[in-house]
This record gives structure tokens, C-alpha cells and sequence, in this order.
């Protein structure tokens, strides 16, 4: 899938070593998150996941919304999942705040109420940032070396 937004290559080489399911989950998502939020910043991380998380400043303590990749699965992650509106009870986990919906296949992405997810996410950030929002629309690589 061509994004308008590329990967950078040192990310890139470590999603290709996913399952080709996984990588067309991946980028379904990423690129409605894009399309839909196009000034966001996409931070991307490997740690225990190669993750893609998105904030409306340059921290990740002002994300809204991530998207873990593990070895076999992913998850669409909300940092403060536990403030959102989850009247279908789509969101998993016994964090403090975070939560996620695990995303085995489209159809678990696909929902309406996944949208509605997403977008109070992203609202909740803005409000919470205020003043250090700094909505840029830039992907910035947080890896060192793999």
C-alpha cells in the first residue's frame, strides 16, 4: 500500500519481517488515521513491539492513539483509554489508563464505534495538550538501530 506520509526505511525493514497479513492490517489503519487526522505526528518505536503512535505534539505523552505490532498480532492502543466512551465494551486491558481493541483481522478495524474511538481519542489530546499542540503532520523516526 503507497502511503501519502512514507515510512523511513529503518522501520520499515523490521515490518517486513511481519506476516503480510499483519503489514495490511497496519497500514489500513495508519492511513485512516492519517487521512482522517492529517496534521498528526506518527512517532514510531521498537521496543517489545514496532509501534506507530500518534500525538498532536511531538511527545508521546500527547498521543491519542498507537498501533503495536507484535510478532504474531496488533492492537489499535489508546493511551487514555479508560476517559473514552466504550458503550460496545470494544476496549480490552487492566491498565491504569491504557486500553486497546486487538485488530485480528479488518472487520475488528471496521466499526463505526471504532471510529467514534479513535475520534473522541483524538479530541481528548487536543483538549489535554492546549498550547503545546504543534499539529504538524510529521513522522519521526525514535529508532536508534536494529
Amino acid at each position: 500500500m503507497k502511503s501519502e506520509r512514507p515510512l523511513p526505511e529503518i522501520f520499515t525493514r523490521v515490518l517486513w519481517q511481519k506476516e503480510e497479513a499483519l503489514i495490511a492490517r497496519y497500514h489500513t489503519i495508519r492511513e485512516y488515521i492519517l487521512k482522517t487526522y492529517p496534521g498528526v505526528n506518527e512517532l514510531l518505536y521498537h521496543t517489545h513491539a514496532l509501534t506507530s503512535v500518534f500525538t498532536v505534539s511531538e511527545k508521546m505523552s500527547d498521543g491519542f492513539c498507537l498501533i503495536p505490532i507484535y510478532t504474531a498480532h496488533l492492537n489499535l492502543g489508546f493511551q487514555r483509554g479508560v476517559l473514552l466512551n466504550d458503550s460496545l465494551q470494544l476496549l480490552e486491558g487492566t491498565g491504569k489508563l491504557m486500553r486497546h481493541i486487538p485488530i485480528k483481522n479488518l472487520d475488528d478495524f471496521h466499526k463505526e464505534a471504532v471510529y467514534h474511538l479513535i475520534d473522541e481519542a483524538y479530541q481528548l489530546a487536543i483538549e489535554d495538550a492546549g498550547a503545546s499542540s504543534a499539529l504538524n503532520g510529521k513522522t519521526i523516526s525514535k529508532i536508534k538501530s536494529i
